[in-house]
């Protein structure tokens, strides 16, 4: 399939993690009551859509990957804190840090990728 013009896959990406974080938060509401099942199954076959929508539109992977994945741990973390009064403890909360910039080293580094190849912004790199 060609590459979606027009727009870029950020909107996408949203998407993926919210409907994720959605997905898996429907899981621990379906061990009480399983009708939340449903949920779980289209939270997680938009998610894999929308990631399909993100690739489609040019990002990279791994960078998709990355920030799709470490982005959903953080906000069910969060979530799950805020919906089933799960506690997080300050090493729990450190790391969520860590996650958070993990996502951004990851990002600045795709972006920074994206400047040095030859050609991706119609360049040479020849010291244009």
């Amino acid at each position: 399939m060609p590459p979606l013009r027009g727009t870029g896959p950020w909107p996408f990406l949203v998407a993926a993690v919210l409907l994720e974080v959605a997905a898996t938060l429907s899981l621990k509401g379906a061990l009480e009551r399983p009708a939340f099942l449903v949920l779980v199954v289209l939270g997680y076959v938009g998610a894999f859509g929308a990631l399909t929508l993100v690739l489609r539109a040019g990002m990279g992977l791994g960078v998709a990957y990355g920030i799709w994945g470490a982005a959903g741990v953080a906000l069910t973390a969060v979530a799950s804190a805020v919906v089933f009064d799960e506690t997080i403890t300050p090493v729990m909360a450190a790391g969520l840090v860590l996650v958070v910039a993990g996502v951004l080293c990851i990002e600045l580094g795709a972006q920074a990728a994206r400047r040095a190849r030859p050609g991706a912004d119609g360049l040479t790199g020849e010291g244009s």
